[in-house]
């Protein structure tokens, strides 16, 4: 009597998180760990340790927050895209899309979304990234599509003319951070700091230093950034 072969059960997605926040983690390892597809093999709270984590653990999908100790999402993206060209790539941030979403594509993400959706936005978000797709919020792509169509509309006095280092210098500055700490996060020169501080005054038509801190403040809250 021929016995009957048990078919095996397909091979679960392995997920690689990086946020700063534990709690954030623990959510997210609940929620993926709950799918049939998906699970966390690993997470870490910093650039330096998720590269570190990520060749040893050999992931099938990354999930990054842009927010990080030292070192933002960004600038890990741009990392990971040197050593895993391949390698899928969500970001999931508290900072406002409009501001963060087509710089995280330029980087290499496969895919943004913000804390605030729902959980079945996130899963969505992965699922949809896995099938090789892009995903992004439909008032995004509305304006990704109106910028191919019409050309870009920001404003050159705009925080969004800023670069993706003068953004992440403008947003410590928000967070309250100083020149040396600044320096120190980004493992860069305090003379170079300060020399991104003189580009961004310049681009947000801002007189001094002072101007620049209560600006920087005014966005980050406004902003929400965690």
């Amino acid at each position: 009597m021929a016995t009957k072969s048990i078919a095996k059960p397909a091979p679960k997605t392995r997920i690689f998180i990086v946020d700063d926040h534990p709690i954030v983690r623990e959510g997210l390892s609940l929620m993926m760990n709950r799918q049939p597809d998906l699970m966390v093999c690993g997470e870490a709270e910093e650039a330096s340790t998720a590269l570190q984590g990520i060749t040893a653990t050999s992931p099938d999908f990354l999930i990054v927050d842009i927010s990080l100790n030292g070192p933002d999402g960004l600038d890990l993206l741009k990392s990971i895209r040197l050593r895993f060209p391949h390698l899928p790539v969500l970001i999931l941030s508290m900072h406002d899309e409009s501001i963060y979403a087509e710089r995280a594509l330029r980087a290499g993400a496969n895919g943004y979304i913000m804390k605030q959706e729902a959980t079945e936005k996130v899963l969505t978000a992965v699922r949809q990234i896995l099938r090789q797709k892009i995903y992004v919020s439909d008032r995004i792509a509305n304006r990704m599509l109106q910028h191919y169509i019409n050309g870009s509309t920001d404003k050159p006095s705009s925080v969004a003319g800023l670069s993706d280092r003068e953004l992440e210098v403008f947003r410590l500055i928000g967070e309250g951070h100083s020149t040396r700490k600044i320096a120190e996060e980004l493992h860069l020169s305090v003379k170079t700091v300060e020399s991104y501080q003189a580009h961004i005054k310049g681009k947000l038509s801002l007189k001094n230093g002072r101007e620049l801190v209560q600006r920087a403040i005014q966005w980050s809250i406004g902003e929400g950034a965690a």
